[in-house]
């Protein structure tokens, strides 16, 4: 069952391929904002994913996240959520991200409980006109 305190944790070493510069969201060879997103919503998605029904997952509908520190390539990352509310179908999580010197981020992140088949199957109807 879904309840408030649901924590997750992540980890991750910051590869070339998970730049800034790489990734095209800067110049520079640091971790880059989409990778932090990214590493924020997969730790999430994972907390909550052993608590919900067959056949349902959570698809992310809003990232308020706040980049605070520049982490080099071979640097460890640590994604810590926790959830801190439910309302009905919408989940929201607080998101804390380290690096092996101080926290590099900050903020919330929302995701809402889907029926898989259903959302695929509406995804895919946008294809057919």
């Amino acid at each position: 069952m879904l309840e408030i305190g649901i924590k997750g944790k992540e980890e991750g070493i910051v590869e070339e391929k998970y730049t800034a510069k790489a990734l095209g969201s800067g110049g520079l060879a640091v971790f880059a904002t989409p990778a932090m997103i990214a590493l924020s919503e997969k730790t999430a998605l994972e907390s909550v994913a052993p608590y919900l029904e067959e056949g349902t997952s959570t698809v992310g509908t809003q990232v308020n996240i706040a980049h605070l520190a520049a982490t080099p390539v071979g640097m460890k990352v640590t994604c810590e959520t926790e959830l801190i509310e439910v309302d009905r179908r919408r989940l929201k999580f607080s998101v804390v991200v380290y690096d092996e010197v101080e926290k590099i981020a900050e903020g919330t992140h929302e995701r809402f409980i889907v029926d898989n088949a259903r959302f695929v199957e509406k995804a895919q109807a946008k294809g057919l006109k």
